[in-house]
Protein backbone atom coordinates (compact mmCIF):
# COMPACT_ATOMS: atom_id res chain seq x y z
CA UNK A 1 0.00 0.00 0.00
CA UNK A 2 1.78 3.36 -1.30
CA UNK A 3 2.75 5.32 2.07
CA UNK A 4 0.50 8.58 2.16
CA UNK A 5 2.98 10.89 3.48
CA UNK A 6 5.03 11.57 -0.14
CA UNK A 7 6.76 14.61 0.04
CA UNK A 8 4.43 17.53 -1.80
CA UNK A 9 6.12 18.17 -5.38
CA UNK A 10 7.00 21.97 -6.24
CA UNK A 11 4.51 23.48 -9.12
CA UNK A 12 6.12 23.97 -12.52
CA UNK A 13 6.61 27.80 -12.39
CA UNK A 14 6.34 28.57 -8.35
CA UNK A 15 9.92 30.34 -7.75
CA UNK A 16 11.47 26.81 -5.94
CA UNK A 17 15.18 25.75 -6.69
CA UNK A 18 13.84 23.78 -10.10
CA UNK A 19 12.54 27.04 -11.74
CA UNK A 20 14.26 28.54 -14.31
CA UNK A 21 14.03 31.73 -16.58
CA UNK A 22 14.29 35.39 -15.96
CA UNK A 23 12.10 35.08 -12.31
CA UNK A 24 14.42 32.38 -11.29
CA UNK A 25 17.20 34.63 -11.49
CA UNK A 26 16.01 37.22 -10.68
CA UNK A 27 17.01 37.01 -6.64
CA UNK A 28 20.21 36.10 -7.11
CA UNK A 29 20.84 39.32 -9.34
CA UNK A 30 19.30 41.41 -6.29
CA UNK A 31 21.56 39.51 -3.65
CA UNK A 32 24.28 40.40 -5.58
CA UNK A 33 23.28 43.96 -6.12
CA UNK A 34 22.40 44.05 -2.19
CA UNK A 35 25.92 42.81 -1.59
CA UNK A 36 27.65 45.34 -3.83
CA UNK A 37 29.26 48.44 -2.15
CA UNK A 38 28.07 51.69 -2.18
CA UNK A 39 30.22 52.94 -4.80
CA UNK A 40 28.35 50.37 -7.15
CA UNK A 41 25.37 51.29 -6.34
CA UNK A 42 25.84 54.71 -7.54
CA UNK A 43 24.80 55.61 -11.23
CA UNK A 44 27.75 55.02 -14.13
CA UNK A 45 27.27 58.72 -14.81
CA UNK A 46 27.68 59.92 -11.53
CA UNK A 47 30.57 57.55 -10.75
CA UNK A 48 32.30 58.19 -13.93
CA UNK A 49 32.05 62.58 -13.47
CA UNK A 50 33.08 61.62 -9.57
CA UNK A 51 36.68 59.85 -11.58
CA UNK A 52 37.16 62.88 -13.75
CA UNK A 53 36.64 65.29 -11.48
CA UNK A 54 39.15 63.61 -9.52
CA UNK A 55 41.78 63.38 -12.11
CA UNK A 56 40.98 67.25 -12.38
CA UNK A 57 41.74 67.65 -8.79
CA UNK A 58 45.20 65.48 -9.05
CA UNK A 59 46.23 67.71 -12.30
CA UNK A 60 45.61 70.92 -10.52
CA UNK A 61 47.24 69.78 -7.42
CA UNK A 62 50.18 68.53 -9.34
CA UNK A 63 50.77 71.95 -11.22
CA UNK A 64 50.63 73.96 -7.64
CA UNK A 65 52.79 71.48 -5.76
CA UNK A 66 55.57 71.21 -8.19
CA UNK A 67 55.80 74.58 -9.16
CA UNK A 68 56.13 73.46 -13.23
CA UNK A 69 56.90 76.13 -15.67
CA UNK A 70 53.99 77.03 -17.91
CA UNK A 71 56.18 76.29 -20.98
CA UNK A 72 55.84 72.76 -19.90
CA UNK A 73 52.72 72.53 -18.13
CA UNK A 74 49.44 73.16 -18.37
CA UNK A 75 46.79 73.84 -15.34
CA UNK A 76 42.78 72.61 -16.28
CA UNK A 77 42.06 76.62 -15.92
CA UNK A 78 44.14 77.41 -18.37
CA UNK A 79 43.50 74.20 -20.63
CA UNK A 80 39.68 75.16 -20.22
CA UNK A 81 40.52 78.98 -21.60
CA UNK A 82 42.25 77.43 -24.36
CA UNK A 83 39.09 75.14 -25.78
CA UNK A 84 36.84 78.04 -25.33
CA UNK A 85 38.81 80.24 -26.99
CA UNK A 86 39.65 77.81 -29.88
CA UNK A 87 36.02 76.30 -29.96
CA UNK A 88 34.61 79.96 -30.00
CA UNK A 89 37.28 81.75 -32.79
CA UNK A 90 36.93 78.61 -34.86
CA UNK A 91 40.70 77.69 -34.35
CA UNK A 92 39.73 73.98 -32.79
CA UNK A 93 36.84 73.57 -35.35
CA UNK A 94 38.27 73.24 -38.61
CA UNK A 95 40.90 70.60 -37.70
CA UNK A 96 38.65 68.71 -35.73
CA UNK A 97 36.39 68.55 -38.79
CA UNK A 98 39.27 67.72 -41.18
CA UNK A 99 39.93 64.81 -39.11
CA UNK A 100 36.94 63.54 -38.60
CA UNK A 101 36.17 63.88 -41.99
CA UNK A 102 39.17 61.83 -43.04
CA UNK A 103 38.87 59.15 -40.70
CA UNK A 104 35.37 58.44 -41.53
CA UNK A 105 36.52 58.41 -45.29
CA UNK A 106 39.18 55.72 -44.27
CA UNK A 107 36.96 54.04 -42.40
CA UNK A 108 34.34 53.58 -44.98
CA UNK A 109 36.92 52.23 -47.74
CA UNK A 110 38.26 50.06 -45.42
CA UNK A 111 35.04 48.72 -44.07
CA UNK A 112 33.90 47.84 -47.84
CA UNK A 113 37.83 45.77 -48.38
CA UNK A 114 36.86 44.07 -45.27
CA UNK A 115 33.64 42.96 -45.99
CA UNK A 116 34.56 42.10 -49.89
CA UNK A 117 38.15 40.05 -48.52
CA UNK A 118 35.66 37.77 -45.99
CA UNK A 119 33.20 37.49 -47.84
CA UNK A 120 35.08 35.78 -50.67
CA UNK A 121 37.35 33.94 -47.55
CA UNK A 122 33.76 32.32 -47.09
CA UNK A 123 33.09 31.70 -50.80
CA UNK A 124 36.23 30.32 -51.84
CA UNK A 125 39.43 28.06 -50.69
CA UNK A 126 41.92 30.58 -52.33
CA UNK A 127 40.04 33.35 -50.76
CA UNK A 128 40.80 32.05 -47.17
CA UNK A 129 44.82 31.25 -47.99
CA UNK A 130 44.80 34.98 -49.15
CA UNK A 131 42.79 36.61 -46.20
CA UNK A 132 45.09 34.62 -44.22
CA UNK A 133 48.03 35.45 -45.17
CA UNK A 134 47.67 39.26 -45.64
CA UNK A 135 46.45 39.50 -42.05
CA UNK A 136 49.00 37.35 -41.14
CA UNK A 137 51.62 40.02 -42.57
CA UNK A 138 49.68 43.38 -42.30
CA UNK A 139 47.74 43.19 -39.25
CA UNK A 140 50.72 43.12 -36.67
CA UNK A 141 52.33 46.39 -39.00
CA UNK A 142 51.82 49.67 -37.66
CA UNK A 143 49.64 51.40 -39.89
CA UNK A 144 51.43 54.91 -39.73
CA UNK A 145 54.60 52.68 -40.50
CA UNK A 146 53.48 53.13 -44.46
CA UNK A 147 52.49 56.39 -44.78
CA UNK A 148 56.12 57.09 -46.26
CA UNK A 149 55.38 54.60 -48.71
CA UNK A 150 52.01 56.48 -48.55
CA UNK A 151 53.06 60.06 -49.47
CA UNK A 152 54.96 58.76 -52.25
CA UNK A 153 52.48 56.75 -53.86
CA UNK A 154 49.89 59.70 -53.79
CA UNK A 155 51.74 62.86 -52.54
CA UNK A 156 51.82 65.03 -49.43
CA UNK A 157 48.02 65.46 -49.03
CA UNK A 158 44.97 63.79 -47.44
CA UNK A 159 44.81 60.96 -49.77
CA UNK A 160 47.77 59.45 -47.98
CA UNK A 161 46.20 59.98 -44.50
CA UNK A 162 42.75 58.00 -46.43
CA UNK A 163 44.97 55.02 -47.15
CA UNK A 164 46.73 54.49 -43.94
CA UNK A 165 43.44 54.77 -42.02
CA UNK A 166 41.47 52.38 -44.59
CA UNK A 167 45.01 50.35 -43.93
CA UNK A 168 44.76 50.55 -40.26
CA UNK A 169 40.82 49.75 -39.91
CA UNK A 170 40.91 46.92 -42.50
CA UNK A 171 42.73 43.75 -40.92
CA UNK A 172 41.28 43.99 -37.48
CA UNK A 173 37.76 44.25 -38.99
CA UNK A 174 38.62 41.68 -40.78
CA UNK A 175 40.05 39.27 -38.42
CA UNK A 176 36.39 39.84 -36.67
CA UNK A 177 34.52 38.90 -39.53
CA UNK A 178 36.53 36.10 -40.38
CA UNK A 179 35.68 34.54 -37.03
CA UNK A 180 31.82 35.71 -37.10
CA UNK A 181 31.30 33.98 -40.36
CA UNK A 182 33.31 30.84 -39.31
CA UNK A 183 31.09 30.48 -36.23
CA UNK A 184 27.81 30.55 -37.67
CA UNK A 185 26.10 27.39 -36.30
CA UNK A 186 25.69 24.52 -39.19
CA UNK A 187 22.00 24.83 -39.00
CA UNK A 188 21.50 28.08 -39.76
CA UNK A 189 23.52 27.57 -42.70
CA UNK A 190 21.39 24.04 -43.82
CA UNK A 191 18.38 26.26 -43.36
CA UNK A 192 19.76 29.14 -45.52
CA UNK A 193 20.19 26.97 -47.86
CA UNK A 194 17.51 24.86 -47.74
CA UNK A 195 15.70 28.14 -48.75
CA UNK A 196 17.46 28.59 -51.82
CA UNK A 197 19.71 31.13 -50.78
CA UNK A 198 23.41 31.37 -52.36
CA UNK A 199 26.64 33.42 -52.87
CA UNK A 200 26.04 36.82 -51.89
CA UNK A 201 22.68 36.18 -50.76
CA UNK A 202 23.66 33.58 -48.19
CA UNK A 203 26.46 36.35 -46.83
CA UNK A 204 23.99 38.94 -46.55
CA UNK A 205 21.33 36.90 -44.80
CA UNK A 206 22.81 34.23 -42.89
CA UNK A 207 26.46 35.51 -42.21
CA UNK A 208 26.12 39.21 -41.72
CA UNK A 209 23.29 38.83 -39.04
CA UNK A 210 24.89 36.24 -37.13
CA UNK A 211 28.35 37.93 -37.27
CA UNK A 212 27.09 41.08 -35.34
CA UNK A 213 29.07 41.13 -32.07
CA UNK A 214 31.73 40.34 -34.34
CA UNK A 215 31.07 42.90 -36.31
CA UNK A 216 30.36 45.30 -33.89
CA UNK A 217 33.70 44.54 -31.99
CA UNK A 218 35.26 44.78 -34.92
CA UNK A 219 33.99 48.36 -35.90
CA UNK A 220 35.13 49.11 -32.35
CA UNK A 221 38.94 47.93 -32.66
CA UNK A 222 38.98 49.25 -35.74
CA UNK A 223 38.09 53.17 -35.27
CA UNK A 224 40.76 52.80 -32.38
CA UNK A 225 43.22 51.86 -34.77
CA UNK A 226 42.14 54.09 -37.33
CA UNK A 227 42.02 57.14 -34.85
CA UNK A 228 45.38 56.53 -33.56
CA UNK A 229 46.68 56.38 -36.63
CA UNK A 230 45.86 59.71 -38.16
CA UNK A 231 46.40 61.71 -35.13
CA UNK A 232 49.49 60.05 -35.01
CA UNK A 233 50.46 60.66 -38.66
CA UNK A 234 49.42 64.37 -38.61
CA UNK A 235 51.82 64.55 -35.37
CA UNK A 236 55.01 63.16 -36.61
CA UNK A 237 54.26 64.05 -40.80
CA UNK A 238 51.67 66.79 -40.86
CA UNK A 239 50.74 65.35 -44.81
CA UNK A 240 47.59 67.48 -44.42
CA UNK A 241 49.71 71.22 -44.60
CA UNK A 242 48.20 74.32 -44.05
CA UNK A 243 44.16 72.44 -43.76
CA UNK A 244 45.54 69.71 -41.66
CA UNK A 245 43.26 68.20 -38.25
CA UNK A 246 44.48 67.96 -34.68
CA UNK A 247 47.29 66.16 -35.14
CA UNK A 248 48.79 68.86 -36.86
CA UNK A 249 47.01 71.52 -34.49
CA UNK A 250 49.00 70.14 -31.59
CA UNK A 251 52.15 69.88 -33.27
CA UNK A 252 51.83 73.76 -34.79
CA UNK A 253 50.68 74.67 -30.84
CA UNK A 254 54.37 72.78 -29.62
CA UNK A 255 56.32 74.45 -32.59
CA UNK A 256 55.01 77.96 -31.19
CA UNK A 257 55.33 76.66 -27.51
CA UNK A 258 51.64 77.81 -26.79
CA UNK A 259 51.03 74.52 -24.28
CA UNK A 260 47.68 75.51 -23.33
CA UNK A 261 46.48 74.76 -26.92
CA UNK A 262 48.31 71.63 -26.96
CA UNK A 263 46.50 70.69 -24.13
CA UNK A 264 43.12 71.71 -25.31
CA UNK A 265 44.30 69.75 -28.63
CA UNK A 266 44.77 66.17 -26.53
CA UNK A 267 41.78 66.90 -24.41
CA UNK A 268 39.44 67.39 -27.36
CA UNK A 269 40.85 63.90 -28.93
CA UNK A 270 39.70 62.39 -25.57
CA UNK A 271 36.88 63.66 -25.64
CA UNK A 272 35.89 62.21 -29.48
CA UNK A 273 37.26 59.03 -28.38
CA UNK A 274 34.74 59.13 -25.28
CA UNK A 275 31.84 60.33 -27.39
CA UNK A 276 32.49 57.65 -30.32
CA UNK A 277 33.18 54.88 -27.25
CA UNK A 278 29.78 55.84 -25.95
CA UNK A 279 28.43 55.98 -29.26
CA UNK A 280 29.49 52.14 -30.32
CA UNK A 281 28.11 51.06 -26.65
CA UNK A 282 24.60 52.85 -27.42
CA UNK A 283 24.68 51.07 -31.10
CA UNK A 284 26.00 47.29 -29.25
CA UNK A 285 22.95 47.59 -26.97
CA UNK A 286 20.10 48.53 -29.28
CA UNK A 287 21.07 45.22 -31.41
CA UNK A 288 23.04 42.69 -30.30
CA UNK A 289 22.03 42.80 -26.57
CA UNK A 290 18.70 43.82 -27.12
CA UNK A 291 18.50 41.04 -29.60
CA UNK A 292 19.70 38.61 -27.43
CA UNK A 293 23.16 37.86 -29.41
CA UNK A 294 25.37 39.07 -26.28
CA UNK A 295 24.96 39.78 -22.62
CA UNK A 296 24.53 43.35 -21.40
CA UNK A 297 27.18 44.80 -18.59
CA UNK A 298 25.28 45.43 -15.76
CA UNK A 299 25.97 49.59 -14.87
Amino acid sequence: MASSTSPPRTARGSGGPEARGPAGRAPARRDRRRGAGPWSRLPTVLRRALLFAALVGVWQLYVVVADVSPLVFSSPWEVAVALAEGWGSGALVGPTLTTLRILGLGMAIGMALALALTALAVATKAGDDVLSLLTAMINPLPSVAVLPLAMLWFGLNETALVFVVANAVLWPLAVNLGTGFRTVPQTTLMVGRSLGLRGWRLIRDVHLPSALPATVAGIKTGWAFGWRTIIAAELVFGVAGAQGGLGFFINNARFYLDIPDVFAGLVTIAVIGIALDLLFSVLERQTVVRWGMKQGATT
